[in-house]
């Protein structure tokens, strides 16, 4: 038999009877959390209670942050054009990048490639190399990210403080050290120690942030097809935005009844 084209660990049908990492669909149906689902899922193996509980407590952490983060401009802006739901939502997604809920997969692979190294001297080297390290430092918290504080509430309630929280906030302290200036762990410096406990790879970071957010997306894009006109979100040109291109000019001789 020739080697087939497409490949996957996560779910078939057989009989026409859909399996998902082997279980049958519909015995999840009904016994399972989202959260639960989540996991087998992204993992492929049944979660505890306590992991079970450590990924609600994370996915309501990022579920929403405002109207203001690219993600929910983007899909409001794209809706008040005149489109549908999703496609607003998508927008939203797109928005995403390594400034907005891409600094999950960057703190995850700093923890993962570092966590055992001594972190004054992990710190030091990223700091003489130029290289920023994801997870630290807020726009607006300066003293601690309650979002950050409430995950490493749960995440010592629930055996999740382990090696990789260790380093984390030893690392928050090393960069206050060599910096002389507090950067603390943020919401997703937080995250990514907690789901690097719990034995993901760091390739999934985005995901997690991509998952939590998706339901604020979904009611951001509702609320502005629902409740607010098409193209309400058009700039005033003279309250809010500069030019500073050139001024008005006359357009050459040259180029004028050139047929």
């Amino acid at each position: 038999m020739s080697e087939k084209m497409w490949k996957t660990r996560i779910s078939t049908h057989i009989d026409k009877k859909a399996y998902v990492r082997g279980y049958p669909l519909e015995d999840l149906i009904g016994n399972l959390s989202f959260s639960e689902a989540i996991y087998l899922i992204l993992k492929g193996e049944l979660p505890t209670d306590k992991e079970r509980k450590m990924l609600d407590v994370i996915f309501v952490s990022v579920i929403e942050h405002s109207i203001a983060p690219p993600s929910a401009l983007a899909a409001r802006a794209v809706i008040s054009g005149g489109n549908s739901l999703h496609v607003g939502v998508g927008a939203g997604i797109l928005a995403f990048g390594e400034a907005h809920g891409g600094a999950l997969e960057g703190s995850m692979r700093f923890f993962q490639e570092n966590v055992g190294k001594n972190p004054k001297e992990v710190v030091k080297e990223y700091f003489e190399s130029g290289k920023r390290i994801a997870g630290y430092g807020h726009k607006y918290f300066k003293d601690f990210d309650p979002r950050a504080k409430k995950i490493i509430e749960y995440a010592e309630k629930l055996r999740f403080n382990g090696k990789f929280l260790k380093f984390a906030l030893e690392v928050e302290k090393a960069i206050e050290e060599i910096k002389g200036k507090k950067l603390i762990l943020n919401v997703d410096g937080a995250i990514a120690a907690v789901v690097s406990e719990m034995g993901f790879d760091w390739r999934l970071g985005k995901g997690f942030f991509i998952i939590g957010r998706v339901p604020g997306l979904v009611a951001h894009a509702y609320e502005e097809l629902v409740y607010e006109k098409p193209f309400s979100k058009r700039l005033n040109e003279d309250e809010e935005v500069e030019y500073l291109g050139e001024p008005p000019r006359e357009l050459p001789e040259s180029y004028k009844n050139r047929d």
